[in-house]
């Protein structure tokens, strides 16, 4: 008897399995959050590591769930740590690609499968492909959450063409410098005249078998094994894109931006979903009461994201740079951001040039900041919930994208969005001060902080109670039921 089956007449229940990373948790737990106030039973599945991280930065009953909203764990292979730091990359996802997890989520799925709630569907982040294979061995039917952008996903999706072209691997490094990657191409559904470095970073391989770039490609290629599929995002914002993507795939749903939904849901729930967080750092208040003594717009907020690593010499060209452009900043340093370090110093000279007028924490309520009266600009990684997070708040950005998907988050931001500039891996203190007054100041300032206004309202059509973002949360959970 398959789970359907079993299930028939009971109350749905979702087991929610995301990338064991900052950002692909945040972007699961508020979908599952969104199904449970939809009368859905959930189980939260985290790596042991991630689990520990969350227990100690939330609090020691942040995981005790709700009433039919449980967490669970399974082991994710690599050795056991207890540090605090984001876990590599690279072995991660060649763990994925060996489906060393496989055998602990089956049994995982087993159990649950044996107790009073059985499993009627699993919500698999869609770069966890081997999540989906096991719950299908087991009869269970998977919808598949893509927490990156419709093109982010095209682009990635479309690594096997450029392969199949000749287009990739590059052949040597000098590709990286002589203007190959300016070369267009013009045959990606909804993308029209993207250059071929605006595409996920991955494609720069040099090497066919590099581990990033095939699991990112494997990931895109074998969504056809989800019963639908879930973005996070909203119509206006990519509809070219998001049209191609239907016309691949049967049932797909935008839903976003995710926050706004939530912020939908009655106030009791609100507060009773409030005590389960997402962030794997403790996060600093504080920094809230600071912004609440600078006037409107008046602040640059920083963050580089919860992966993006760079040199001492980069962090002092961005320090350096933020003093120099006399704006008033809120720089987000997390313990792991500097490579190969854990102690990260600006220096007192850095810190006097900076009094009164700037502060730097380790890790903060970033959704809360970026709606504050106070904050007029965002410099960022690009990674797409920042990226989403910041249109939702109306806060135009400065984009130093690091690698994968923030190159293309950066492209549209710049170009398709225009409430955002860019800044070159070449980090240059002179630069960074240009733009920053570039950003906060100005006619081209008062601009872009327009167009982001544009997109907050869009994104909130979206989200109101005929929007599509609405309506499409609504499907799916009748998909997830039936």
């Amino acid at each position: 008897m398959d789970s359907l089956t079993r299930a028939a007449g009971k109350q749905a229940h979702v087991v929610c399995i995301p990338l064991p990373f900052q950002s692909h948790i945040k972007g699961m737990l508020k979908m599952a959050k969104l199904l449970y106030s939809k009368g859905i039973f959930i189980t939260f599945v985290n790596t042991e590591f991630n689990h520990r991280r969350l227990l100690k930065s939330e609090g020691a009953h942040s995981l005790d769930g709700l009433p039919g909203f449980k967490f669970e764990t399974f082991p994710d292979g690599l050795d056991a740590s207890e540090s605090d730091n984001t876990q590599d990359l690279r072995e991660l996802c060649a763990l994925v690609i060996n489906n060393k997890m496989a055998a602990p989520l089956e049994n995982l799925l087993r159990r649950l499968n044996a107790g009073i709630h059985q499993v009627t569907s699993v919500l698999s982040d869609g770069f966890m492909s081997w999540a989906a294979d096991v719950a299908h061995s087991l009869g269970i039917p998977v919808v598949k959450l893509w927490t990156v952008a419709g093109f982010g996903f095209m682009g990635i999706y479309h690594f096997k063409s450029a392969l199949e072209r000749g287009l990739i691997p590059l052949k040597d490094e000098s590709y990286l410098t002589n203007g190959y990657l300016d070369t267009i191409v013009d045959w990606i559904p909804g993308m029209p005249n993207i250059r071929l470095g605006e595409l996920p970073s991955q494609i720069r391989a040099l090497d066919p078998n590099d581990v990033m770039f095939i699991f990112l490609m494997e990931s895109t290629q074998r969504a056809t094994n989800g019963t639908g599929h879930v973005f996070h995002t909203f119509d206006d914002l990519e509809q070219d894109v998001l049209n191609a993507i239907s016309s691949m795939f049967k049932c797909v749903y935008t839903i976003g931006p995710q926050q706004l939904l939530l912020n939908r849901i009655p106030l009791a729930q609100q507060e009773r979903l409030k005590s389960i967080g997402s962030s794997l750092w403790e996060e600093d208040r504080t920094c809230l009461q600071w912004l609440d003594s600078k006037e409107a717009d008046s602040v640059v907020y920083v963050n580089f994201g919860s992966v993006t690593v760079m040199s001492p010499e980069q962090l002092m060209e961005f320090g350096w740079g933020l003093a120099n452009s006399n704006c008033s900043f809120l720089w987000i340093i997390r313990p792991d951001l500097i490579m190969g370090k854990s102690d990260i110093t600006l220096g007192a000279e850095f810190m006097d040039a900076i009094k009164n007028r700037g502060i730097i924490a380790s890790w903060c309520p970033q959704e809360d900041v970026l709606n504050h009266v106070a904050v007029g600009g965002f410099l960022t990684h690009g990674g797409w919930n920042s990226t989403l997070e910041s249109i939702t708040a109306g806060v135009p950005m400065l984009c130093w994208p690091f690698f994968g998907d923030q190159i293309t988050n950066c492209k549209y931001m710049r170009d398709e969005w225009e409430c955002g500039l860019e800044i070159h891996n070449d980090v240059k203190r002179g630069d960074v001060e240009k733009l920053v007054r570039r950003l906060m100041d100005g006619a081209e300032g008062k601009k872009m902080r327009k167009k982001a206004m544009e997109w907050k309202k869009m994104a909130e059509k979206a989200c109101g109670p005929d929007g599509s973002s609405s309506l499409n949360l609504e499907k799916l959970v009748l998909h997830l039921k039936n």
